[in-house]
């Protein structure tokens, strides 16, 4: 049986020698197990990254959970719920559990005493760090910014590759005044095209929208576009007609800043702003433009993620 099969996917000719050789099936679409030579990749990725960290960044790793409540404050609950994943636990004494556990399986089985918990998946890497900041007070004049990073879970199965469930995220967030938001989102996007020049990767920049959810989704994205809230990177993975964003530059105005109380010195309510880097997308861009042979990859690429003996 082909490999690519058993992963579940369709296989495009464009990504079939990448299914197999840097996955393993999982049997779930959109989760899969990674191979060694994609992780190498993965962390000079990282490295790389690293590297173009401005001056004063502070470094926060999140785990691939977080605070419901905090989530739900932030606004996501009712502009992503198709997108969201909470955790839930058997709870009860151990005769309840138990009972659970034994429940036969055409009256529930046990995931019907599944009830939730505090914590939800995160769905991206930033949301964590807006409590974190408004706890500090007034933000200085000249802005907070973090390097964060995260496992992140987004409900929405695929069979296609370069769309998973569960995926890594980095991000390097900017809470400011409105101008200083604006200047960084500007630094980035001129720095990022330079990082995937040094790539050897094809791009493209265009407006995108978040998936909103519903009617007043679409009203959302369409507002979104027309103030150009949201660049994103564009890259071909599966094909070039259909390119994959692998990387977005937003402007939240002041959406968490609002809702987390984040003020300025001066007492106005402070913009955020984030430049979003797709690891795993990134990374599967970068096979799918110089193939699987990492020794075959032009030397400069390989030098950029350190992948030189």
């Amino acid at each position: 049986m082909n490999d690519a099969a058993t992963i579940g996917l369709e296989v495009p000719t464009r990504t079939a020698g990448l299914l197999e050789a840097l996955f393993r099936r999982s049997g779930v679409d959109g989760l899969h197990a990674r191979t060694d030579r994609f992780e190498r990749v993965v962390e000079g990725l990282q490295t790389l990254i690293t590297q173009h960290r401005e001056k004063d960044v502070e470094v926060l790793r999140f785990p691939p959970v977080m605070s419901r409540r905090n989530l739900e404050k932030s606004g996501y609950l009712h502009s992503f719920p198709h997108l969201l994943g909470a955790v839930c636990c058997l709870h009860g004494d151990e005769t309840a559990i138990r009972a659970a556990v034994d429940r036969p399986d055409e009256k529930g089985g046990w995931v019907a005493s599944l009830a939730a918990t505090d914590l939800v998946l995160s769905p991206a890497a930033c949301y964590p760090v807006y409590p974190l900041a408004a706890e500090r007070g007034p933000v200085a004049g000249k802005g907070l910014i973090f390097d964060v990073a995260c496992d992140c879970f987004r409900h929405e199965p695929s069979l296609n590759i370069d769309r998973m469930q569960s995926f890594r995220m980095r991000e390097y967030v900017f809470v400011g005044a409105p101008g200083q938001v604006n200047a960084f989102r500007a630094r980035w996007i001129e720095r990022a095209q330079g990082i995937a020049e040094q790539l050897g990767l094809s791009h493209q920049l265009a407006g995108a929208s978040d998936p909103f959810f519903g009617r007043v989704g679409k009203i959302m994205a369409v507002s979104q576009m027309e103030q150009e809230l949201k660049l994103e990177m564009l890259i071909p993975v599966r094909s070039a007609d259909e390119p994959t964003a692998c990387m977005s530059f937003n402007c939240h105005r002041d959406h968490f800043g609002e809702a987390w109380g984040l003020r300025c010195e001066d007492g106005t309510v402070a913009h955020t702003g984030c430049v979003a880097f797709g690891i795993d997308r990134l990374a599967l861009a970068l096979f799918a433009q110089h193939g699987l042979d990492l020794v075959k990859w032009p030397r400069t690429v390989r030098t950029a993620l350190s992948l030189n003996p």
